[in-house]
């Protein structure tokens, strides 16, 4: 079988960062879709499961209600590996145009205070499971870290030689 271009990616040099991982053609539209890479892969813990969860349910809910971007926004869901979050949104866009979106994204989650969007029984496969503490620690750390120091190596996946 061929591989898929998403582990065609240097791992070993990839940076915390915003990312283009592909795009697709969807019934004469272009779907984006998005690695918001929260950790360096291979390099330092990954986010455990009840913070990315409550990641999830908060950037989803966000980015929903956003305004300008709501009607774009196709999925918000966690990385298997635990490093970060893949964004799909209608439109054949960059990484650079969904910069701002991301800090005030991350920024609401770090800020959050009160109950989780969806973490009930009747609202949620696993509503048990979430940290919000732990969330606002890894929104802040990847908004203050990565975000708010954005560079090319940052925006655009590493050359594939080495």
């Amino acid at each position: 079988m061929n591989k898929i271009p998403s582990f065609t990616i240097n791992h070993e040099r990839l940076l915390r960062g915003i990312y283009v991982s592909r795009k697709d053609y969807v019934g004469g539209e272009v779907v984006t879709t998005f690695d918001i890479r929260m950790k360096q892969p291979n390099a330092e813990p990954v986010m455990h499961n009840g913070a990315i969860h409550t990641i999830e349910h908060l950037a989803a809910t966000y980015l929903r209600n956003d305004p300008t971007w709501s009607d774009r926004v196709i999925y918000w869901g966690p990385m298997g590996c635990l490093t970060g979050n893949y964004l799909l949104l209608r439109g054949d866009l960059e990484s650079k145009d969904i910069v701002e979106l991301m800090k005030d994204t991350f920024r609401f989650i770090a800020d959050y205070e009160g109950e989780i969007p969806g973490a009930a029984a009747k609202d949620c496969g696993n509503w048990l499971l979430h940290d919000l503490p732990m969330a606002r620690w890894e929104a802040r750390k990847y908004l203050t870290e990565v975000l708010e120091h954005l560079t090319d190596a940052n925006l655009h996946y590493p050359e594939q030689a080495g």
